[in-house]
């Protein structure tokens, strides 16, 4: 059975279980497929398997140095899911502003420090009274604010500043899966009220949904605009005042995949991994 390395959060973490626990549920996956999976901490690299799978890789926003190091040293003879040049490109949101380049519809944003001045320059350059500021390098609402004018600004270096969009708390966020270069399901990721963070952690609800046609073609231009096709992703989109959709983030490294709202999810996931393997 051929054995494939999961890129885990650092043992001493305090999701290390979690993750470990998310990971059986692709388990019998795999293994129908001829593959055993086999963790490790994403900070030890790759171990002996015969690809490597980043999908849990969880906590690299907080060292993120020691992360790109592990990206940089990943030797070409072991296949990295999603490959590791897509993974660095991928770990800070300045990547938004490479995707606008190309013609993705993207949430505007600002990148630099945020201090005093420069978020009462986006307020202004907005023209809204409430502000997002979250480090370009982050995950699951790390250090994420939300900032109304006159309240007090907390330095932050390097770092991205949007408008708060208040279809967060209603038609929330809309998540489209890609599994193996196909799409495979989608969700809706609302805030709970008073929020302005999806996850569950903080009271977001998750519910599946079919996206339209509007979601579908702006996913499809984003993916398209990548140097490389990912194997796995999540495009997450939301709405904007003047009712069209755009990017709000394109996730290619640790994306949770909400296998419980698609079809066979683990086995697409498996079947993806097992074809590069087998040419």
């Amino acid at each position: 059975m051929r054995v494939v390395d999961v890129l885990m959060p650092a043992a001493d973490s305090d999701y290390a279980a979690e993750a470990a626990d998310m990971v059986e549920d692709y388990r019998p996956a795999f293994a129908a497929r001829g593959m055993a999976l086999a963790p490790r901490s994403w900070t030890e690299g790759p171990g002996g398997g015969v690809a490597a799978l980043a999908l849990f890789a969880w906590g690299y926003h907080v060292d993120p140095v020691r992360w790109a190091a592990v990206l940089e040293r990943w030797p070409d003879g072991v296949p990295l899911f999603n490959p590791p040049a897509l993974l660095r490109w991928n770990m800070r949101k300045t990547y938004l502003a490479a995707l606008e380049a190309a013609g993705v519809p993207i949430v505007p944003s600002w990148f630099g420090d945020a201090d005093a001045a420069s978020v009462a320059a986006a307020f202004d350059r907005f023209g809204v009274e409430t502000l997002v500021v979250k480090p370009q390098i982050s995950g699951g609402s790390y250090r994420t604010d939300r900032i109304r004018r006159g309240d007090a600004v907390e330095p932050l270096a390097d770092a991205i500043i949007q408008p708060f969009l208040p279809a967060v708390g209603d038609e929330g966020e809309l998540s489209l899966l890609y599994i193996g270069g196909a799409f495979s399901h989608a969700v809706r990721k609302v805030a709970r009220g008073g929020d302005f963070r999806i996850q569950p952690q903080f009271g977001g609800e998750t519910t599946p949904i079919e996206a339209d046609a509007e979601a579908h073609a702006v996913a499809a231009r984003t993916l398209a605009a990548l140097s490389v096709a990912p194997l796995y992703a999540r495009v997450d989109l939301i709405r904007l005042p003047d009712g069209s959709l755009a990017l709000m983030e394109l996730e290619a490294i640790e994306p949770d995949l909400y296998i419980d709202f698609g079809e066979d999810v683990p086995g697409k996931l498996a079947d993806a991994v097992a074809a590069p393997l087998t040419q």
